[in-house]
């Protein structure tokens, strides 16, 4: 029986599952709008005693990379590469969008609040298939071709003349359960999945001169 911890910090909360074999052990949401960095590893550290279970007991990690929150998918991403380091097992990275789709019939379009009066849009057509892509940006709310929803409310609301439709399991259970059917397929690192650039500008400063 194989045990993964799967953890988010996309946006503003700590989410975490703990999947041994096909039963979450045990699940954790936290809403927060800042200081991931700091409660992620007790968060997961608590989740595990709570199911008797230690780091050592892991076989495979599931990290939520995003769209999202710039600086929290970054957080989680960075923790799910060193735990995987230090623990020697792998580390499975899942993106919000598709974790969103889980569970729910096809074809689905998946709509993510992305802010700045824009969503993130993506089709799912085949569960056996999900690199098939028509539609993935950040769009404007205004946009009208969308067929069904899954997402957060606000998001949601945006789209007209789509069905919503809700979330079958949470966030942290849906990446959990899509990085179990790919642990042993040659999966890269997990890497930020980011849609458009950081809110955040670069310093107008010039760069200090290195002196020879």
């Amino acid at each position: 029986m194989r045990t993964l911890l799967a953890f988010d910090t996309s946006a503003a909360h700590c989410a975490a599952a703990l999947l041994c074999g096909d039963r979450i052990a045990a699940a954790c949401f936290e809403p927060m709008d800042k200081g991931q960095a700091e409660r992620l590893i007790p968060m997961l550290e608590e989740l595990l005693a709570s199911a008797g279970l230690a780091w050592p007991d892991l076989d495979a990690l599931a990290v939520g990379t995003g769209p999202g929150n710039f600086t929290g998918v970054r957080i989680a991403v960075a923790a799910a590469r060193g735990l995987s380091m230090s623990l020697g097992i792998p580390a499975i990275g899942v993106t919000t969008l598709e974790a969103r789709a889980y569970g729910l019939p096809r074809p689905l379009t998946v709509v993510e609040d992305a802010r700045r009066g824009e969503v993130y849009v993506q089709d799912f057509y085949h569960t056996s298939d999900e690199a098939r892509v028509t539609t993935l940006a950040a769009l404007p709310v205004e946009c009208d071709f969308l067929r069904f929803a899954g997402t957060s409310a606000d998001a949601a609301a945006a789209a007209t003349g789509g069905m919503v439709l809700a979330q079958p399991v949470a966030l942290a259970e849906a990446i959990a359960r899509l990085a179990a059917t790919r642990i042993g397929t040659g999966q890269p690192r997990p890497a930020p999945f980011y849609l458009r650039g950081a809110d955040a500008a670069p310093p107008s400063d010039p760069p200090p001169v290195i002196l020879p």
